[in-house]
């Protein structure tokens, strides 16, 4: 379990944006801005939160752009990525 943050981030804040999904081999690949995320610490947290969603077989968070790249083996519902994502304590901005 991750600890949720008030401020949105555990080391600061950065970044704001949106997103589209693509098709690709294996699934579906679509790319989110986050916002708060400022470190590996915070990449790890979004990361797992939204590891745990169903039908997700691959993220990539990088803090120092805020973006947040996932497959799955379906589109997910944006909801349930934005509470991942509010679980990890940080901010989904949108797609991109």
């Amino acid at each position: 379990m991750t600890e949720k943050t008030n401020s949105g981030s555990c080391c600061g804040s950065c970044g704001t944006g949106a997103a589209t999904d693509v098709q690709a081999p294996g699934g579906v690949t679509a790319v989110y801005k986050v916002s708060g995320m400022t470190c590996g610490h915070c990449e790890g947290a979004v990361s797992e939160e939204i590891s745990a969603l169903d039908g997700v077989t691959a993220v990539t968070a990088v803090a120092e752009t805020g973006e947040v790249t996932v497959t799955s083996a379906a589109t997910l519902d944006d909801a349930a990525v934005r509470a991942a994502v509010d679980e990890a304590g940080y901010e989904l901005v949108g797609k991109l």
